[in-house]
């Protein structure tokens, strides 16, 4: 398969969990793996890793809250390639779980710039690269705490949890996604949580200290699903990886 051929992915926040899972898994499909990391020397480790293991994947120092860093990403894959066939926009922040009788605006700002505003000045920055493919897919990973179908049912654990930052900026990149594919036909869009909603699991990862019942493989599930998706595909949903679930 020549470099022409190859299908290209930049997946943010992906020197760890989530975002490393997947581009393992894509990378072992022959994906072409741009793995975007804040800590560069971490990002150099995690190439390192996926190439012992046959991954071709470069490594792009990448802080989505830096208009500056998102540039200098850009240059860097755009170095290798014309085009971008998939962009994975996973890095994210949980914030400190301060109390809504407590949490200040600072709280929810610096969530917001890398939930929200992060994912924007990725998506913004690699539209044109996205454009030059055939069948350009976004995946923007939310969280089920970000639903209001969710919050609103007393049965879900995370209604227990009271905050601010995490779950509204979450609900406001499903709201980003919902109106990117709106507008971008030509693009297809979709949310994802990395758990089983129904069964009130979720995935283990660093941002909840490992405590989720799914492995972080089945929790990448949903995400390969939509980073994978046909010409007929969807745009415009949210899913996890028991299927589609409600806004």
């Amino acid at each position: 398969m020549t470099n022409a051929e190859r299908t290209t992915v930049l997946i943010t926040g992906a020197n760890k969990g989530l975002g490393y899972e997947t581009a393992r898994r894509l990378g072992e499909m022959g994906w072409k793996v741009f793995l975007g990391s804040r800590d560069e020397e971490r990002g150099r480790v995690a190439v390192e890793k996926l190439a012992a293991d046959g991954v071709d994947a470069v490594l792009v120092p990448l802080d989505v809250t830096s208009d500056e860093s998102v540039a200098g990403a850009l240059q860097i894959v755009s170095g290798h390639t014309a085009r971008l066939d998939v962009l994975i926009n996973n890095a994210g922040a949980s914030g400190h779980a301060v109390h809504p009788g407590e949490a200040t605006a600072d709280e929810l700002h610096a969530v917001y710039d890398a939930n929200v505003y992060g994912p924007v000045r990725v998506t913004h920055a690699f539209l044109p690269l996205l454009q030059a493919a055939s069948n350009p897919r976004v995946v923007m990973v939310s969280s089920g705490g970000g639903a209001f179908s969710v919050m609103l049912d007393p049965e879900q654990p995370v209604t227990k949890m009271h905050e601010l930052a995490y779950s509204s900026s979450k609900a406001a990149l499903n709201m980003l996604t919902v109106r990117y594919a709106q507008a971008l036909p030509t693009i297809k869009f979709n949310a994802i949580t990395p758990g089983e909603t129904a069964k009130h699991t979720f995935a283990a990862t660093d941002m909840n200290n490992h405590k989720g019942q799914l492995t972080v493989t089945e929790g990448t599930d949903v995400i390969i699903r939509m980073a994978t998706l046909g010409p007929d595909g969807p745009t415009g949903t949210f899913e996890d990886r028991l299927g589609p679930l409600g806004w």
